[in-house]
Formats: C-alpha cells, structure tokens, sequence
C-alpha cells in the first residue's frame, strides 16, 4: 500500500511537471493595455503608482503567453495641473512591469504615456486685457477609464505557463 501511495505521488508530480511549459516572450513584443481608471494630473502625485490592464491575450506559438487581465504597473514622473494664466496641464507615467499569474515579471522599455491639455495663455491674456476678468486657466490633463496603448516588452524572458 505504501509503494502504491509513493508510485502515485510521483506520477502526481511527473504530470504537473509536464503541464508546465516554458516559453519565452521576445524583446519588443507589443503588449496591449488599458487603463483602470481615470487619472487626473490634479489628483496624482510624481512617483505615484498607476494600474493597467492587459486588454488582449499575448500568445507565443500559439500558446497564451500573457493572459488577458493581467495587471501591469506605473508610475508617474510628472503631473502638472492647469494654472489661471492658461498653461495647460501635463501627464506624464512611465510604464514599467507586469506580474504574470506564475509571479514572473516582465519589464517594459519606451513606454512612456504623455497627455496634455490645451495652452490659452494668450486667450487668457486677451481676455484680461480687454474685460478685465480672471485670466481662464488652459485645460486638464486627464487619462480616461479605458485608455488604450501598447506596451513593448524590454528583453527575452522566459516564462513558465501552467
């Protein structure tokens, strides 16, 4: 009985090693991503961490190598809001990795995500000169729920799929 147990537990763990693959993600493969929020350059701070989500399953030989849903990190290096005398508000997050399910990381090169408002300064000034009101302030930077862009993968990493 004891054989029996052992001979099963080994062949228990001789499936789940073979159900397991390795492949490997090639540098500058396109990872597509969305936000999960919607960022204000008002409401966010320099270093800040930001969330994505990878929008598309990204398959290697056929085989699912970044499941849809995945979660990939941020972080932003500049968050200037709109001022009164009509310079526009400025966004800018660097993304960096993803954390695969396995708890790999893949790191990110030259994605880099930059919105910006609207400049009206010299609206601004116009407006002043002629009515003296309060100058207007240029728009917002603002990141919708759902923003959608690609991501390049930095290297070759190898990864193990379940």
């Amino acid at each position: 009985m004891k054989r029996f147990l052992i001979s099963m537990l080994m062949l228990i763990m001789a499936i789940a090693v073979i159900a397991q693959k390795q492949v490997t993600i090639k540098g500058g493969t396109i990872v597509p991503l969305e936000s999960t929020a919607k960022i204000k350059a008002a409401d966010v701070n320099v270093g800040q961490t930001v969330d994505f989500r990878v929008s598309r399953d990204v398959l290697v030989d056929g085989i699912v190598a970044i499941p849809c849903g995945t979660i990939a990190k941020g972080t932003v290096y500049e968050a200037k809001r709109s001022t009164a005398f009509g310079t526009k508000g400025r966004l800018g997050i660097k993304v960096r990795y993803l954390t695969l399910p396995s708890g790999e990381n893949i790191s990110f090169a030259s994605s880099d995500i930059y919105i910006q408002g609207q400049n009206r300064t010299a609206l601004s000034v116009v407006v002043f000169f002629f009515t003296l009101l309060p100058f207007p302030c240029g728009s917002k930077a603002v990141m919708p729920l759902g923003y959608e862009f690609d991501a390049t993968v930095a290297n070759n990493t190898t990864v193990t799929i379940e």
